[in-house]
Parts: structure tokens; sequence; C-alpha cells
């Protein structure tokens, strides 16, 4: 396992990555283009944390050629930026989870934890147990956190029933397809990367949702022709977002429901755009700090 660790001096972290803060008000150019390279390159996540130098962030990648190759693309892109370079083995990267994933309240209506921690769940809240490995997906990150408080607003409301069928597009982890389980779904979540689509299968065992979701990999090409969803949720990223728009949207059902979220703030108008030419309703904007998530329901 590679661990990188890059420095921003004198700039302390607020959001991003596996961190859910509130941003401030002024945001760092720096920090905000860093972000925005961590977001395209790192679909598993990355740590940010605040320490008296100023933002620290941390990435860990397989020690493979792919993970290698990433890190010297992150070096080759940031030459200014100190970036620290150390192997792990992988006990210490399951013991560094474990003492940074804590159990999440999200919506009113989850609670996210891993399974070293089901034992202490809320009676209360749905539970959704994520072993998070390397694929994005813990519920920390704004990103999210917005599409799963959407699920719980959309559920309260009627717009999201049992029964209905969803397409999980981008699932990493599986979480928000696990979480659409819980309220009574069924569905597929998709994943370009196989190692996100194990993650997925392993942790759609560990909550008992097998006999209502399938995982695969593959994107929109995969599906069958003319098949279409009630909810359609895609949390990647706002390029590939615009670019897939007719044909995502050609998947969601006549008054279906459409999630899309990766997107960072000042991209998302433009998202929004982009799926309004394709004849849906405009989504709405839901922002959190420094990203956003776009719904048409």
């Amino acid at each position: 396992m590679l661990r990188l660790e890059i420095r921003l001096p004198g700039v302390p972290a607020a959001v991003g990555g596996l961190v859910e803060e509130s941003l401030p008000e002024s945001v760092d150019p720096l920090r905000e283009r860093l972000t925005a390279w961590l977001a395209e390159h790192l679909p598993q996540g990355w740590e940010e944390l605040d320490t008296p130098e100023g933002a620290l962030f941390r990435v860990h990648l397989d020690d493979n050629p792919a993970g290698r190759e990433l890190a010297d693309a992150l070096c080759a892109d940031w030459p200014d930026l100190a970036v620290q370079r150390d192997h792990l083995e992988r006990e210490d990267w399951g013991a560094a989870w474990k003492a940074f994933f804590t159990p999440i309240e999200v919506g009113g209506v989850f609670e996210v934890l891993p399974p070293w921690l089901v034992h202490e769940r809320s009676a209360d809240r749905k539970p959704i147990v994520i072993e998070p490995k390397m694929a994005f997906g813990t519920g920390h990150h704004p990103t999210t956190a917005l599409c799963l408080e959407l699920f719980g607003e959309l559920f309260a409301t009627g717009r999201i029933r049992p029964g209905m069928r969803f397409l999980d597009l981008g699932t990493g982890s599986g979480i928000l397809g696990i979480g659409l389980c819980r309220l009574g779904l069924t569905g597929i979540g998709l994943d370009i990367d196989p190692q996100a689509v194990c993650c997925a299968a392993e942790n759609v065992l560990a909550n008992g949702v097998e006999r209502a979701m399938r995982t695969a990999e593959g994107s929109l090409d995969s599906l069958s022709g003319g098949e279409r969803y009630d909810v359609v949720v895609a949390n990647i990223l706002a390029q590939p977002l615009v670019a897939m728009a007719p044909h995502l949207a050609a998947r969601v059902a006549t008054g279906g429901v459409l999630i899309l979220s990766g997107i960072l703030a000042e991209q998302a108008e433009g998202v929004a755009e982009a799926y309004a030419k394709t004849g849906l309703e405009r989504p709405e904007v839901r922002q959190s700090g420094e990203w956003a998530a776009l719904v048409r329901a």
C-alpha cells in the first residue's frame, strides 16, 4: 500500500476527501485546484486534515503499476508541493481506517457505520454497513452525504417508494444503492473500476441486500437497450456527467427521479444546463461547502 501526504503550507483544511466539515467563506485557490485534481483522479477518495502547518491531504493507493503511475502523475502535476511517499503494510492500512471511520447519521434516516461497530448502531436509523477498502463512499464526503439526504427527503414525501427500481452509476462502495435498498427499492450498481465492483459486492452481502441489488462492471452501455429506472443516481464527476447527459437522462423512467453528485459547486449550473437540454425538467442545485448535487424529482 502506498501513502502519499501532500502539504499546503499555511492553509487550514476544511472540506474534501473523507472529511465532512463546513467550508470557510474564502476558499484558498490552491487547495480548491488540488481538490478538483484529486476528485478527477481518485474515485476512492482521500483524507484531508487540519494541522498547525496547514492543510494535509492523505491519499492511499495500491502498490501496483497503476497506483505508482498515479503517484508519479500527482508529483509531476504539482511539482511545487511537498509530497511524501511511504509504503504501508495492509495491516497498517486497516488500523488507520478503524481509527478514522466512525459512524455518522445522514439525513435523519440513515446511519453509516463500519462492520466493527455494527453492534453500536442506532435503533431509529436505517443502517448502512460499509467496509471502505479502496472504493469511494463512506458517507463522510459531502457528495455522498448529499445523495443520502435527498433519498431521505424524497422518501418522506413519497417520491421514492418501496418497489421502485434504481440505477446507481459509479456505485463505488455500493453505499447509495444499499441506502435505496434500505428504503425498499431494488436495482443495480455499476462501476467501471473492477476493484470498486468487488468492494460493492462485499458490502451488498454484508448488508443482506443481495436479493435487492446486483453489482456489475461497466457503464451505461452495459445495460439493455430500452431499460429505464424509477430512480437514477450518479455520484461521479461533472465532466463525464455532462458528456453522458443524453444517455443518462434516457434511463430515467417517465416521472422518475434523477440525482447527480460529485460536482464542484462552481460546475453545478453547467451540469444542470446539460440535463435541461435533454428535455428533463431543469435539476435543482443542492450545495454543501464546495460540493453540489443536482436533483430532478
